[in-house]
């Protein structure tokens, strides 16, 4: 082995080994070292090189080992440049030698202490430092001193210099710690530093400190969950498909279990449809394909199917490997990223083989398929083991070795930055076992370790150039590849064998789970045990575990025989606020109050001023224990409507009072998606792939059922949103894609919009489908329907892709049927934004809002101008749709409309999104799953979080977007006219509850994503609604406000010119000849008798003089019939004594 051509200083604070104990060929496999010849500190993970001790100089606490290069260093100038250097005190820390302790002998016994907590290691270290102090103001002031009149020339300073300008420089300071700077930057003790090395030793410090503060970070965890499954067997493995999205369970009986993202089982099936072959064979192992699609499948039988994932079968089998010497019961899969083509499949035995397959077209096919064998591509092409081992492939080879002896392979694994297999067993001799691929690529060379009572498992990381090893005898131990003769640390703590290891590589810590279901997570550079937990696994002591992390998403899986166990990770922010402490669901925005008003997964609802992002009220277990799923307001907005999961509705004011509650689920949990507040009517869906009706004449109880449906059950999947259009079109969106067109007056669908196919739906249905579709049964459609249905019956989509999370209607835009343009917006599955025009029944344009991250959702403002969508990772972006698909085209669009901007204001997933104006600020407010409430500008403003320590105030953060001034002018002059019910007058002509109607009338060109135009006031009793519509008079006040600002708001204003002068008129200059003094005696005008007393009081108290002659016979019929049945029923009574 070569040396590194550069000396070392490693400072320890634990004592030095005995010099007798130090091998002469030491191998560190994470260090921090310095170049002395070119006065740079640098940190490096090195895989394999050898040191030689040459002094150990101990000095008070600090112990110091030096390690120099035989060839570069002598003995006597490496002692005299260690001596020199510590009498100067310079003095570095390294975080990566005192995790690994520099120890060359493991000491029986826990070496470091066991924390559930955090732990603090050298917390406060380096706070008081002068490095740490500094700002950029001060380094940009520094960076000035360095710099030279000569742009290829650099600046060098001495000591002295150095100390003396940058305390005149920068301000603050002694000049004992700049002096103290200078000496830890010039490690080489050149006796002057410049600006590169300042700056290398800064970033490198910082790094440094990064990584321990990143190390030492215990994750959160939420409940255990277990996760209902249909497996019956033992679960064999679990992977995840990165191109789906999707996971993959497999159990011995060969039951294969697809399930989405969000953890829901998809579908469970058999991996293969013989199931009299099922009985007598297990499946022991699977492994994902990912740069070919396509899944590998293990059995007892020694056979390795091949299935295609793309199929449109279930998973038909296109290769299968038989004739294996023995049976296969761990696999393992990789390929190059860069070269999808190069790939390798390695699995183990029991017979001790290591065998791996090396595919160098697989993008081709894994296999050459013979020229004798048939035309059908879809038939399973069998292929046996001793050809491929002969080279009959030339697409593959394959390598192997026999170095476990008989033993069982527990785990196999090719790494390709080590380029080589590594497997294990749970035999002391050759435990673990490193094969090497040679330059040939063909030949293997091994390196075996031995491991007292065997290993369970193992896991690689690359970074840190270490294995972990799941030990029997109850030690996770740490090894070098390089370095067979003992570990380079050892994490003690289990007081059961250790069945599995994995690394948390972003963190370079380790997961460990040992036989008494304890899990323990270690910081791997301090070997310190960072958290444990002993959740309530179940009891049985006969089990078999399955452990895998998935760190993309924080998720851990173990596994209990059939049974699956989900521990997920907490959103972590860090620092950051919190709105919520639990996910958020829904975001609203009370125009009135001006308020922002947040519901949580925890049944909480939390009320927020808009101008400071104080929480002003807090209602708690709204629904119990219950997710509240969505909120509405009515029109007036003085009422709260909340859905959830436990299948009620719940009406409330702005005091916690409960009103009313609508029963949707029929006493059963449901899926409330949206909530539509009419006019006549109160619209939930989600539940059964119905439209569930609430009429406001049944609002005089306080539990109110639901009502029929007339257009029955249309959609295929759960209905996931809904939007309406006055004066009548209702649209709704389902999970398989389908946008419905309703007519809401008749409730009778007439349409059905997709992204592939459109079609006219009939508008009546037959008794039996009507009372079927009542009862909340399968959908119902006409023959006609049915017929048109089929045809298109192939394209349902199952997987969500075309799934539409939110709808919304341009309610601004005047469309046409002669010129067409987009009046519908649609978002969901895949990412995509599509526009519609509902007129012309058609797709006008659809583009990818947000690539690879699943469905999204979206909001639109008043004016139909700007378009805000997120996504599952926090991302918030905002589209100006102002000339965006005013017209129809010929072909559908596929451009983008223009990104103002993009950024991230959340953590997780955006759950809902409002878009308000407040103060003449456009806002917009999202919610997320990582618990907290945002508000944000259009144009670069930041984002504030509702809950933060410090209030804000609106009208200082965000800035008017660039708007035409008319319109701003029409908008302020709209807004200062509206009448508010807070703010009426005692001697107003109208009370209160008139003009909460008034408004509710005003408001019906006003359409939002949760609430739509045309709502209705909860506050209000049915009668009095009614009998105020029946009054003849109509208030024209609130009615001339909003026509006028809606007709002549386009209007460009401009200053009045001046009136040109006006004469008098004739009759002010000679009143005499237009105006007599006295009235002529011909006209004097007669004045008729008034009515005597009695006859005017006789008229008063006439009721036929009152009231029409119907309305009397009316009141005289219902008299008769009640004294004739009040009269049957004294004679029944009497019959009955």
């Amino acid at each position: 082995m070569v040396p590194l051509e550069v000396s070392m200083l490693i400072v320890n604070p634990t004592p030095p080994p005995p010099k007798e104990n130090i091998d002469a060929d030491v191998r560190i496999s994470s260090v921090i070292f310095f170049d002395f010849s070119k006065g740079l500190l640098m940190s490096e993970k090195l895989r394999c090189t050898s040191y030689f001790p040459e002094a150990c100089l101990e000095t008070g606490e600090l112990t110091c080992l030096l390690l120099t290069d035989p060839v570069k260093e002598n003995s006597s100038s490496s002692k005299e440049r260690a001596e020199r250097m510590l009498k100067r005190g310079e003095v570095v820390k390294s975080y990566l030698n005192a995790a690994l302790e520099l120890n060359m002998e493991s000491q029986p016994g826990p070496k470091c202490p066991e924390k559930t907590e955090a732990v603090a290691v050298d917390e406060d270290y380096g706070l008081g430092l002068l490095e740490n102090r500094l700002r950029v103001e001060d380094f940009m002031k520094i960076q000035q001193v360095f710099e030279s009149p000569e742009p290829s020339e650099s600046i060098c300073m001495p000591r002295e210099e150095f100390m003396q300008k940058m305390t005149e420089t920068v301000g603050w300071g002694t000049k004992e710690e700049y002096g103290e700077l200078f000496d830890k930057v010039d490690v080489a003790q050149d006796g002057f530093i410049d600006w590169d090395k300042l700056t290398s030793f800064i970033l490198l410090s910082l790094y440094e400190r990064d990584e321990r503060t990143k190390a030492m970070e215990v994750p959160q965890w939420k409940d255990l969950e277990f996760l209902p499954g249909k497996h019956r067997d033992t679960i064999q493995k679990v992977v995840f498909l990165k191109s789906s999205r999707r996971y993959l369970t497999i159990s011995k009986e060969g039951l294969l279990g697809v399930w989405g993202e969000n953890l829901k089982l998809q579908e469970a099936l058999p991996i293969t449809s013989d199931a009299t072959r099922l009985k007598h064979l297990w499946v022991t192992s699977l492994v994902s394909l990912e740069n070919v699609n396509k899944i590998a499948v293990a059995f007892t039988s020694k056979e390795i199917c091949f299935y295609d994932l793309l199929s449109k079968e279930e998973f038909p089998c296109q290769y299968k490997l038989q004739g294996l010497k023995g049976t296969p019961i761990c696999m393992d899969y990789w390929y190059d990223p860069l070269d999808a083509k190069e790939s390798i499949l390695s699995f183990g035995d029991i017979t001790g083989k290591v065998q791996g397959i090396v595919f160098t077209a697989a993008l081709i096919s894994l296999f050459e398929r013979p020229a004798s064998s048939c035309d059908d591509e879809d038939a399973t092409m069998t292929i046996d083991w001793t050809e491929l081992l002969s080279g009959g492939h030339k697409c593959c080879h394959v390598l192997e070795h026999k170095f476990h002896h008989g033993d069982w392979v527990r785990q196999v694994t090719y790494n390709a930055s080590l380029d080589a297999f590594i497997s294990n067993t749970t035999s002391s001799t050759r435990s673990m076992v490193l094969a090497w691929r040679e330059k040939s690529k063909k030949h293997l060379k091994m390196t075996s370790f031995n491991i007292a009572q065997g290993i369970h498992a193992f896991d690689y990381h690359s970074r840190l150039n270490l294995i972990a090893t799941a030990g029997i005898d109850n030690k996770v131990c740490l090894w070098n590849p390089y370095l067979v003769s003992k570990p380079v640390g050892v994490l003690w703590g289990h007081s059961a064998s250790v069945t599995a290891v994995q690394f948390f590589a972003e963190r370079k810590q380790l997961f460990s789970f040992s036989r008494d279901k304890v899990l323990r997570l270690w910081d791997i550079q301090h070997q310190l045990s960072i958290q444990r937990m002993a959740c309530s696994f179940p009891k049985s002591q006969d089990f078999r575990c399955l452990f895998h992390f998935d760190e993309a998403h924080g998720r851990l899986f173990i596994s209990f025989n059939n049974q699956l166990a989900l521990l997920a990770m907490k959103n972590e922010a860090g620092k950051r606020v919190q709105s919520h402490a639990k996910a958020v669901t829904c975001v609203l925005y009370n125009s009135l109050l001006k308020q922002v008003i947040s519901s949580d997964v925890g049944s909480t609802v939390s009320f927020w001023m808009i101008d400071t992002g104080q929480k002003i009220k807090q209602f708690t277990g709204c629904h119990g224990s219950a997710e509240i799923s969505t909120m509405a307001l009515d029109a007036n907005e003085t009422r709260l409507l909340t859905g959830s999961t436990d299948g009620t509705v719940k009406v409330w004011d702005f005091n916690g009072h409960c009103h009313h509650t609508l029963n949707v689920g029929q006493d059963g949990a449901v899926d409330i998606s949206q909530i539509l507040v009419l006019k006549k009517t109160i619209l939930v869906t989600g539940w059964e792939r119905a439209v569930t009706v609430f009429r406001p004449q049944n609002f005089n109880q306080f539990l109110i059922q639901s009502e029929e449906w007339k257009g029955g059950v249309r959609h295929h999947e759960d209905i996931l949103c809904a939007a309406f259009l006055p004066p009548h079109t209702l649209a709704t969106g389902s999970y398989d894609g389908e946008i419905i067109l309703w007519n809401n007056s008749t409730e009778i669908a007439h349409h059905v919009l997709h992204p592939d196919y459109q079609r006219q739906l009939t508008s009546k249905l037959d008794p039996k489908a009507r009372k079927l579709s009542a009862d909340r049964g399968c959908p119902t459609h006409s023959p006609a329907d049915q017929t048109v249905l089929a045809a298109h019956s192939f394209e349902i989509d199952t997987e969500g892709n075309n799934a539409v999370m939110r709808l919304c209607f341009l309610e601004a835009r005047k469309i046409s049927a002669i010129t067409g343009g987009a009046n519908l917006v649609s978002c969901g599955g895949s990412g995509y934004v599509r526009f519609w025009d509902t007129l012309k029944k058609e797709l006008v344009a659809e583009f990818l809002a947000h690539a690879g991250v699943g469905s999204i959702t979206m909001s639109i403002d008043k004016m139909n101008r700007y378009l805000v969508t997120g996504d599952p990772e926090g991302w918030l972006k905002i589209w100006n749709i102002e000339e965006y698909c005013l017209n129809s085209m010929k072909n559908k669009i596929t451009q983008m409309p223009a990104l103002i901007r993009s950024f991230q204001p959340h953590e997780d997933r955006i759950s809902s999104l409002e878009i308000c104006e407040s103060g003449g600020h456009l806002l917009i407010i999202s919610s997320s799953s990582d618990c907290s409430v945002c508000v944000t500008g259009l144009c670069n403003a930041p984002s504030l979080i509702f809950g933060q320590a410090s209030h804000w105030h609106i009208e200082n953060c965000f800035s008017l977007p660039e708007r035409d001034s008319t319109l701003i002018e029409s908008e302020n002059q709209e807004e200062n006219m509206k009448v508010k019910p807070l703010f009426l007058e005692e001697n107003s002509c109208f009370d209160t509850t008139e003009h909460s109607l008034l408004n509710e009338e005003n408001k019906d060109n006003s359409t939002y994503i949760v609430r739509s135009s045309e709502e209705i006031n909860l506050g209000m009793k049915y009668k009095e609604r009614n009998s105020y519509k029946k009054r003849t008079h109509k208030s024209c006040y609130g009615e001339m406000i909003q026509k006028s600002a809606s007709t002549f708001r386009s209007l460009s204003l401009r200053a009045l010119e001046e009136p040109p002068e006006v004469n008098k008129p004739a009759f002010l200059l000679e009143p005499e000849n237009y105006f007599r003094e006295e009235p002529q005696e011909e006209e004097e005008l007669q004045i008729p008798e008034l009515p005597s007393l009695s006859e005017t009081l006789k008229a008063v108290f006439d009721e036929k003089n009152l009231f029409p002659k119907e309305i009397l016979d009316c009141e005289r019929q219902a008299k008769q019939l009640h004294q004739k049945t009040s009269s049957e029923v004294k004679i029944r009574n009497k019959k009955q004594l």
